[in-house]
């Protein structure tokens, strides 16, 4: 995996740009940020999503539903839930899930 690409949802847009300068700080690590759910569905279908990061300010139905959306996908998407607790925490999420990527 040379690129690991990133859907940001969350509903305070200064947590979401710092989450993408975050995360885009990592060499091939990608970020697109959403504060809309309604258009996640179709991002997630449509695009390369190796990973969904649950940011602070949505619903717990919304958080429920996609989380089941990306299981039943035919293809490989992640989910964090990432509730603050800076990039180092972001980064051991990451490579829990993607050991394989630890430098």
């Amino acid at each position: 995996m040379n690129t690991l690409n990133f859907l940001v949802i969350g509903k305070n847009q200064e947590i979401l740009d710092t989450l993408k300068r975050i995360i885009e700080n990592n060499e091939g690590w990608k970020a697109e940020i959403k504060s809309d759910e309604t258009v996640c569905y179709d991002y997630i279908k449509e695009n390369q999503v190796d990973i969904v990061l649950l940011s602070s300010g949505l619903y717990e139905e919304f958080e429920n539903d996609i989380k089941v959306f990306c299981e039943n996908l035919n293809k490989e998407v992640k989910v964090i839930d990432h509730y603050g607790g800076g990039s180092g925490l972001l980064k051991n999420e990451v490579y829990t899930l993607f050991p394989n990527l630890q430098p």
